[in-house]
């Protein structure tokens, strides 16, 4: 009976370590791998005017996207030798632990909690929150101290606002369509938000305008995974995102999409 019972919590220990092996995700690959393969395999926004977006015709354009190719020809001689596979902004991490992506470049910013599942280059952007309205009257931050302005419900703009203006007006809403309603109804004077996302709104709305101040500023940066096998990976990407800030490439690629401060 003994030995039965142990063979049976034997069984059962394998069981359980053979469940746990194959439940574990996979991981990103290395740059070897990647040479190997002869694609780069990158997640991008594919709604997110003029970061990643697709156009008229369907394909995808923007300052991020141009990045991915670029990095592709860094890596392995070709533009064309990437892959661009769009993720919700709730997959823009998880991606890159899973093995889905090689890299994510989809708008994001390094805070300490991502940073203890992946890695991040340096800032290939700074972003921040910006003001957008449709008031000709309202042409700087002084103008709007004591207005209305509107506010993503739940976002974390709300405490920037409140911060460098407050004696402001917040008014909540749950979408930049509900955001942009509010502002054409008059229910106030200005709406707050991300500056990538309101230069693409403006691009889209030229009714409105962008005021020139930022509220804050938030480094977006390219996802890549951690551990020492992937070393060589993140230096590449950060020696060619240094090498591009240095002779002007990302300015250029950034003004050319009507952003600001690239």
């Amino acid at each position: 009976m003994t030995n039965h019972l142990t063979i049976r919590k034997y069984q059962s220990i394998l069981l359980t370590s053979y469940l746990i092996l194959f439940s574990l995700p996979a991981f990103a690959a290395s740059l070897p791998e990647i040479q190997g393969r002869g694609r780069l395999i990158v997640g991008v926004k594919d709604n997110l005017r003029p970061l990643g977006f697709r156009d008229a015709n369907g394909n995808l354009q923007g300052l991020e996207i141009d990045i991915a190719r670029h990095l592709a020809e860094e890596i392995l001689g070709r533009p064309d030798a990437v892959v661009l596979q769009p993720v919700a902004n709730r997959d823009r991490i998880s991606f890159v632990i899973e093995n889905k992506v090689d890299l994510t470049i989809a708008r994001v910013t390094a805070t300490a909690s991502r940073a203890r599942l992946v890695d991040f280059s340096a800032a290939y952007y700074l972003d921040g929150t910006a003001l957008v309205t449709k008031d000709a009257t309202v042409q700087q931050v002084g103008d709007i101290v004591t207005r209305k302005i509107a506010v993503l419900n739940g976002s974390s703009t709300i405490a920037q606002v409140r911060f460098a203006l407050p004696k402001a007006q917040l008014v909540g809403v749950d979408s930049y369509e509900q955001g942009r309603e509010l502002l054409e109804s008059g229910g106030a004077a200005a709406f707050a938000a991300d500056g990538t996302v309101l230069t693409g709104w403006v691009q889209e709305y030229p009714q409105y305008h962008l005021l020139p101040s930022r509220l804050s500023t938030e480094a977006l940066c390219v996802v890549m995974p951690r551990g020492l096998q992937y070393d060589s990976l993140r230096r590449r990407v950060n020696e060619a995102l240094a090498r591009w800030r240095t002779s002007g490439w990302l300015k250029q690629r950034g003004n050319y999409w009507g952003l600001f401060n690239p």
